[in-house]
């Protein structure tokens, strides 16, 4: 892979406390990243919450947040806690 100026992608860790599992939150996750475009992951944590991974441009992780911390219409999201993290190789959204 090449670094080339035109996608300065980034990406970000998001964790998600409140009631989001069981409700299709890493589903939704998913519909919102692969309509903005982004690739990489969400999963389950022990806790109760999810982690989602996304690689992206920082405007279109801004949107994606904004998503996140709606999220979908049975959850109940407490917080998001954001930190930058390296990029993730991938080329989907996947659900882990």
């Amino acid at each position: 892979m090449t670094a080339g100026k035109t996608h300065q992608n980034i990406a970000r860790r998001y964790l998600i406390a409140g009631r989001v599992q069981g409700v299709g939150y890493r589903a939704f996750a998913q519909t919102a990243a692969r309509k903005l475009g982004l690739t990489g992951w969400a999963r389950n944590l022990d806790d109760g919450g999810v982690e989602v991974h996304a690689n992206g441009s920082a405007a279109q992780l801004e949107i994606f947040e904004g998503h996140l911390r709606q999220g979908p219409h049975w959850s109940g999201v407490r917080s998001v806690e954001v930190t930058e993290v390296p990029v993730f190789p991938t080329h989907e959204f996947s659900i882990r």
